[in-house]
């Protein structure tokens, strides 16, 4: 039995072929201007709520007893025991200092932890952050100086800070920058870390406390 064969009834015309190429050439077209003109808006925002330079945070001093603490949780975490660690707002700062770079700068010189906030889940910190510029091949930095809430998720390889509010004094921070912000991980770079990664996917529940924030091996 022969196969149909469909036969078209309606005339090819050759402008169909340059009107599909024009169609896809504008939203082309329509991407790049719309990835500029974001990234220009967005860079004009940021301008109007950084500075150009740094502040000096409140000094931070050692506790070098937090480092027993410390190797004492992750003894009992990597080897499959109960562990439950408990990190005051001096604890956590005293952290930043032992706290490897993770590629974009030490946070003990953009981050301070002020505040623990129980009922909302939230550790509020004073920050200094440094930010790109639209040119950012330039290496350019300008600062963000103000208050950054950070809240902790959970995630397949532990615990995660992501911002969830920014405060700068006298301006108004837009919500699609925090939006923006709060797609960072600021635990990411450790959780990949030979020696931190194991420790922090032993941790199956955290609870931020009046006073502490408490991390615990045990569901």
């Amino acid at each position: 039995m022969s196969k149909i064969q469909k036969v078209p009834t309606g005339e090819f015309h050759s402008g169909y072929g340059c009107i599909i190429m024009a169609a896809v050439i504008g939203v082309f077209g329509f991407i790049l201007w719309w990835s500029y003109y974001t990234l220009t808006t967005m860079d004009a925002a940021i301008a109007a709520i950084t500075q150009t330079a740094p502040v000096t945070l409140p000094p931070v001093a050692a506790m070098p007893e937090l480092e027993q603490k410390l190797t004492d949780f992750a003894a009992a975490s990597t080897s499959g025991k109960p562990a439950t660690l408990k990190l005051s707002v001096e604890d956590l700062n005293a952290l930043l200092l032992l706290a490897p770079d993770g590629g974009n700068g030490s946070y003990k010189d953009m981050l301070r932890v002020k505040l623990l906030d129980a009922a909302n889940q939230v550790i509020i910190t004073e920050a200094s952050l440094p930010m790109n510029t639209a040119k950012f091949w330039e290496d350019t930095k300008r600062y963000l100086v103000g208050e950054v809430d950070f809240t902790l998720e959970m995630t397949e390889l532990g615990p995660d800070a992501k911002v969830s509010a920014v405060r700068v004094p006298d301006k108004t921070v837009p919500v699609e920058m925090v939006k923006g912000m709060a797609m960072y991980g600021y635990l990411g770079p450790y959780q990949k870390d030979a020696a931190l990664g194991p420790v922090l996917k032993a941790i199956q529940k955290f609870q931020v406390e009046a006073d502490v924030l408490v991390l615990s091996t045990v569901k």
